[in-house]
């Protein structure tokens, strides 16, 4: 198995990039054991450092991604994730979770709507 710089809580960054469109959707964490699975299975599994467990993307939404392929950084700290997205990756609804622009006057605006409504998929 690849030797990959985890940090001081044994997590390491990886980010979600659309295989077709070269998108960023997202950035979340993995631990080795959600590496291992994610090698496994091919489906984005992540550890949730607010519910200290593991998660598969799309396991509760439907939202899912099939893990084309993965990559690290020349430093092994850091995964890239290739990825076909089905649905919304972000959790607010958006196809990525960098919907945001920041301008350059400190302001800000939302680039796009929602795919969907995240109170009905999440149930909250």
């Amino acid at each position: 198995m690849i030797k990959l710089k985890y940090n001081e809580q044994g997590l390491i960054p990886v980010i979600a990039q659309d295989a077709e469109n070269g998108d960023i959707l997202m950035m979340a964490w993995m631990n080795e054991e959600a590496f291992k699975r994610t090698c496994q299975t091919r489906k984005a599994t992540y550890w949730s450092r607010s519910r200290q467990s593991f998660w598969i993307k799309g396991e509760s939404s439907g939202h899912t991604q099939d893990v084309e392929s993965m990559y690290y950084d020349c430093d092994k700290d850091t995964l890239l994730i290739k990825i076909r997205q089905t649905g919304a990756a972000c959790h607010k609804g958006y196809r990525s979770c960098f919907f945001t622009k920041i301008n350059f006057d400190g302001t800000s605006e939302v680039q796009g709507k929602p795919l969907v409504n995240p109170d009905k998929i999440y149930k909250k």
